[in-house]
C-alpha cells in the first residue's frame, strides 16, 4: 500500500509552488484533483512549448494528476466543488490573496462545514500585513527575501536560476500537510496551514542573516566562490574549463598543497597558515593555484583533488545532468505518459525499498471532468450544462 493511498487532495493551484507540492502527495500515492479553468486551464501550460509542445514547468509537477475543469464563477461549478469537499482530506490554493474567500470558500467557512478537512493556502507574503496583496512572483520575493543581495558577482547581484522561492514554499506545503495528516490521526481534526513565501525563503537565508545580524558586515557576494572560506569556488585548468573544489579545514589544506600543488611549504606559509589568512590573501592564492592548474586539463586536476579526498566538481551543463553517470548508475530515471508521449522523468529524492513512487500520466486541462463529475453522482445532462 503506498503511503498517501486513500487521501484525497483537492487543489486550486497555479503556476509552481502549489503544484510543486500537490505532485509531492501524488508521488507517494494521494489522488490529487487539479481544478482548472475550462480551456486555458493553468496558466503554466503556456509558459512554453520546449517538450514536444508542452511547457517545461508543467511537464515537471503535473504528473499524477486529475484535471477538473470548473468555471468557479458559476454556483453550479461551487457545488462541484463542495460535494468534492466533502470527502476530501486536503483542500490546498496558492490564488491570490482573498480570492478563495470570494468564491465563499474561506478557511473560517471551511473549518466550520468540514472540521476534518486539511486547508493549506500558499501566498506570497501571507494573509495580513501591509505586503498582503502586493504582488509576489519568484524573482521579486527571492529580492525581499535577500537572496538576490547575496548570489551573483561584487558588480552584478543575480537572482537564482530556477524558482527557488516557489520551491521553498512547495515543499513547506507539503511538508504541513504530511504533518496535519500524521496530527488528524491522533486528534480526529483538521487544521488551516498558511505558508508565505517571503517566510520560505528567509528561513532558507539564516546563514547570511545570522552573519549579518550578528557581525559587523553583510556577507559580500563572491560568485561561485565562498564569502568566509577559502580555496571554495571555481578555478581554471589548462583546457580553459572550471574546476570547482571546496578545502573546509587544515588537514585538507596541508594535503592539497603537498598532493595537488607540490608545493607542501605553502602550508605554512604566513600568509596562507589559516583560513581567516587565506579568505585576506586570496588573490595572491589564486594566483599560485591556476599558476599550477594550467599545466594540466580539468581531468588530471580533478583525479589529483579525488586523489588528496578534496571535494571537487565538474561544471555540468543541463544535458550533462541529464546524462549524469550517477542518475544512470542508480537507474534514477522513468517514463511518463502525457498528451504528447512519452517524456522522461526523474523519480523523487526520497526513496524507499517497501513504496514504489507513482509516475503517472500528465494530464490535459479537463481530462477527468466526465469521470469526476459521473463519480460525484452528476447525470448525463447535467455534465453537458457543467462542461458546455
Amino acid at each position: 500500500m503506498l503511503p498517501l493511498e486513500g487521501i484525497t487532495v483537492v487543489s486550486l493551484e497555479q503556476a509552481v509552488a502549489a503544484p510543486f507540492a500537490t505532485r509531492q502527495l501524488a508521488d507517494l500515492g494521494a489522488r490529487v484533483i487539479k481544478v482548472e479553468r475550462p480551456g486555458v486551464g493553468d496558466f503554466a501550460r503556456n509558459y512554453d512549448k520546449t517538450v514536444k509542445g508542452m511547457a517545461s514547468h508543467f511537464v515537471w509537477i503535473n504528473r499524477s494528476k486529475e484535471s477538473l475543469a470548473l468555471d468557479l464563477k458559476q454556483e453550479e461549478a461551487r457545488e462541484v466543488l463542495h460535494k468534492l469537499l466533502e470527502e476530501a482530506d486536503v483542500f490546498l490554493h496558492n490564488l491570490a490573496p482573498g480570492a478563495v474567500d470570494r468564491l465563499g470558500f474561506s478557511a473560517a467557512e471551511l473549518k466550520a462545514t468540514y472540521p476534518k478537512l486539511i486547508i493549506c493556502s500558499i501566498s506570497g507574503y501571507g494573509t495580513f500585513g501591509p505586503y498582503t496583496n502586493k504582488k509576489a512572483y519568484d524573482l521579486l520575493i527571492q529580492c525581499e527575501a535577500g537572496l538576490v543581495s547575496v548570489t551573483g558577482t561584487e558588480d552584478t547581484p543575480s537572482k537564482a536560476g530556477i524558482s527557488i522561492a516557489d520551491i521553498a514554499a512547495g515543499m513547506y506545503a507539503y511538508t504541513g500537510v504530511l504533518t496535519a495528516i500524521i496530527s488528524r490521526y491522533k486528534t480526529g481534526k483538521g487544521a488551516i496551514i498558511e505558508v508565505s513565501m517571503l517566510e520560505a525563503l528567509a528561513e532558507w537565508m539564516g546563514y547570511p542573516l545570522y552573519y549579518s545580524a550578528y557581525g559587523e558586515n553583510e556577507p559580500p557576494r563572491t560568485g561561485a566562490s565562498h564569502a568566509t572560506i577559502y580555496p571554495y569556488g571555481p578555478f581554471k585548468a589548462g583546457d580553459g574549463k572550471m574546476v570547482f573544489m571546496g578545502i573546509q579545514n587544515e588537514r585538507e589544506w596541508g594535503e592539497f598543497c603537498e598532493t595537488v600543488l607540490s608545493n607542501p611549504e605553502l602550508a605554512s606559509d604566513p600568509l596562507f597558515n589559516s583560513n581567516s589568512q587565506r579568505v585576506v590573501n586570496k588573490t595572491a592564492l589564486k594566483n599560485i593555484i591556476e599558476d599550477v592548474f594550467q599545466a594540466m586539463d580539468s581531468e588530471q586536476v580533478i583525479e589529483r583533488l579525488e586523489l588528496s579526498r578534496i571535494a571537487s566538481a565538474r561544471l555540468n551543463t543541463m544535458n550533462e545532468l541529464v546524462d549524469h553517470p550517477q542518475l544512470a548508475a542508480r537507474n534514477r530515471w522513468r517514463e511518463v505518459d502525457s498528451p504528447v508521449g512519452k517524456l522522461k522523468a526523474l523519480i523523487p529524492p526520497v526513496t524507499s525499498d517497501e513504496v514504489d513512487t507513482v509516475m503517472n500520466p500528465i494530464p490535459e486541462v479537463g481530462e477527468h471532468t466526465n469521470s469526476i463529475l459521473s463519480e460525484l453522482g452528476f447525470s448525463e445532462e447535467q455534465i453537458i450544462k457543467l462542461t458546455t
